[in-house]
């Protein structure tokens, strides 16, 4: 079935088979991408990674998706977004075999990174079927609480799968068994999905593609890198200059595109605009809260996979239990004060969890801060998606679907990179400090410090006890201690300043009525 011309107003309710289906494959995106966090310590014994490659493994899946999602949502619009939820099914089966099979971090770069193809055509694809199958605001933002539920319900059950697989077998398990997953949702998508597009008005931008995938893969290059390599480095303050020019070539690309990637117009609507800068300050706040959390029970702590997924069930968990509450509140309630309370949540629980000292192991203790979280962020990214998604026409739910997608992801991906970056380089300034400063001999010292050297204070902190360089392993946990504590200040900080953004910007609400104009209006609004 393909979208028909915008003065069609198509089914009066969206084919079951296609909800079904959009909804596994952004469940199946959501457990690839989450995967890693509840596996980081096993990586770090495992594979040994140093500097920045443990943050690496996470980003590899993140840096495509963030980069293409606003070209595979054009092409869906094109070619038919069947082809590209099917298609990326089938990537995400290749990414986990390699990443499943692989020896060493390099490997799992890759297979993370060809999973994140998958993914970056999932997010956009899935989430637009869903909007364009649908007509009518109340029946859209219904179908989009559910896709963001479907979300959710991947975060909860990767955690799970890393925690039973960590556990009782080998992180190579999980990542077996989310190609199952993927092999399932390939099979349903080719079997239940009903094909749509949206054609009119859209070609292949070229300048758009290239210039806003160089300029937002230069930008997170610089930011995770920047503590290994030094914030002054010739190839961290490159890439900074690179991201800079070819953010502002994108712009310039799409006002002179006849059929831009993105309608630069749409940020001209205030509750999308609003919407956006959200989704990517939000988003940063919750994965980084997210990655901070991992780190800390993993590597810091060396906390069990099991015990670690407690942490990620408060924090993607909730959102499931709350979809009756959510739906409720998007059909009863502007989406401003829901944004605002699910923030305000989330900066609270992230000011918590900063007071947490790390000596502190009980799991008991990260239930408040960590819960806050998890329920704040069940109420932003419901009401994120569908403030963005209603305030465009639906001839547009492509486009307006891809720029969501990848501005949420965006914030997902900055969120380890900054978060680790934030923490490493002052766990590494007060380590490096702590240990001039200290009593211990000077062959430990040297011993210590070749080790931090190497891997920095995470690979002091996971030295045997008994070794040389061991007994500065105290001084490496109170760094780490207090670098990630800083960590989840910066992601309250950020929650708080999307929080009252949400409520002084958007007041006076935004209602939306752009999505059942007629065409002439369409066009004239969208101009």
């Amino acid at each position: 079935m393909s979208l028909r011309e915008p003065t069609d107003p198509g089914p009066a309710r969206l084919p079951l088979g296609t909800l079904v289906a959009g909804c596994l494959a952004v469940c199946l995106a959501q457990i690839a991408l989450a995967i890693p966090a509840t596996l980081n310590g096993l990586f770090q014994e495992d594979l040994h990674p140093i500097g920045s490659q443990l943050t690496w493994i996470s980003d590899a899946f993140l840096l495509p998706v963030t980069v293409l999602e606003l070209t595979f949502g054009v092409l869906g619009d094109l070619f038919g977004r069947k082809r590209l939820l099917v298609g990326g099914s089938a990537l995400i089966v290749v990414g986990e075999v390699v990443a499943a099979a692989s020896h060493g971090v390099h490997l799992l770069w890759a297979g993370q990174a060809i999973a994140g193809l998958g993914a970056a055509a999932l997010f956009p694809t899935s989430l637009a079927m869903v909007a364009a199958g649908t007509r009518t605001h109340q029946a859209r933002s219904r179908a989009i609480a559910i896709w963001a539920a479907s979300l959710s319900t991947g975060g909860f059950i990767a955690p799970v799968l890393g925690g039973i697989t960590g556990n009782y077998g080998s992180w190579r398990w999980a990542f077996v068994v989310v190609t199952l997953i993927a092999a399932a949702s390939t099979l349903v998508g080719l079997l239940l999905a009903a094909n749509s597009s949206a054609p009119e008005g859209r070609s292949l931008d070229l300048g758009g593609q290239v210039t806003i995938g160089v300029g937002l893969f230069a930008l997170l290059y610089g930011v995770i890198q920047g503590p290994a390599d030094g914030w002054g480095s010739g190839p961290v303050i490159t890439a900074f200059v690179i991201a800079a020019v070819f953010v502002v070539l994108f712009i310039v690309a799409e006002r002179r595109a006849r059929s831009p990637l993105l309608r630069l117009g749409l940020f001209t609507n205030r509750a999308f605009a609003i919407a956006s800068f959200v989704a990517v300050v939000g988003m940063f706040s919750f994965l980084g809260t997210a990655y901070a959390a991992s780190i800390r029970l993993g590597p810091i702590q060396h906390q069990s996979p099991m015990r670690s997924s407690v942490a990620f069930l408060l924090l993607n968990g909730l959102a499931l239990v709350m979809l009756p509450i959510t739906s409720r509140l998007l059909d009863r309630l502007a989406g401003r004060w829901i944004l605002t309370i699910g923030l305000a949540l989330m900066a609270a629980g992230d000011f918590t969890a900063a007071t947490l000292p790390v000596s502190d192991r009980a799991l008991t203790s990260l239930i408040l801060p960590l819960g806050l979280v998890g329920v704040g962020f069940a109420l932003t990214v419901s009401s994120i998606t569908a403030t963005a998604v209603n305030t465009v026409p639906i001839h547009y739910a492509g486009m307006a679907s891809a720029a969501t997608s990848l501005l949420r992801d965006f914030g997902f991906t900055l969120g380890p990179a900054v978060i680790g970056a934030v923490a490493l380089s002052r766990a590494a300034s007060q380590f490096t400090s702590g240990l001039a400063g200290s009593t211990l001999s000077p062959q430990i010292k040297a011993a210590a410090g070749h080790v931090a050297a190497e891997g920095g204070p995470l690979a002091v902190n996971s030295v045997p006890p008994s070794s040389p360089p061991g007994a500065a392993a105290p001084l490496a946990l109170d760094a780490l201690g207090h670098g990630y504590a800083i960590g989840f200040v910066v992601c309250g900080a950020a929650a708080l300043l999307s929080c009252l953004l949400a409520l002084i910007a958007l007041r006076g609400g935004v209602r939306e009525e752009v999505a059942e104009q007629p065409p002439a209006q369409e066009a004239a609004a969208t101009a």
